[in-house]
């Protein structure tokens, strides 16, 4: 059986979102939300908070024990971009892209 857990219009670049994910995908749940939570970085906190989402779906909606889940996948997508521009010299202006992801969390039972 396999359970998922959805964040979209999360306000960080999916670059970065993607450099903490690769730590936990294949880990077994407690483990990969044991690592996430002692790592510094934004996208650790947004990505643990999906994949407790996750645990909980498994557990109140399929009566899965959340012991005997591992994170199968965990896809960050890319979602719409925000366009701002800030003034710059000469009566110019420069654009600022402010990125957004998609966060999905796929987790399974062991086999």
């Amino acid at each position: 059986m396999e359970v998922k857990a959805v964040a979209k219009y999360v306000r960080i670049s999916p670059q970065k979102l993607r450099k903490v994910a690769h730590v936990v995908k294949g880990q077994p749940v407690e483990k990969g939300l044991n690592m996430l939570t002692f790592m510094p970085q934004k996208a650790a906190g947004l990505i643990e908070k999906v994949v407790r989402s996750a645990a909980s779906n498994a557990d109140s909606n399929h009566g899965i024990d959340v012991d005997e889940l591992i994170v199968k996948n965990l896809l960050i997508d890319k979602g719409p971009v925000l366009k701002r521009f800030r003034a710059r010299a000469r009566g110019r202006g420069s654009r600022i892209l402010k990125r957004t992801s998609h966060i999905t969390v796929i987790l399974s039972e062991k086999a």
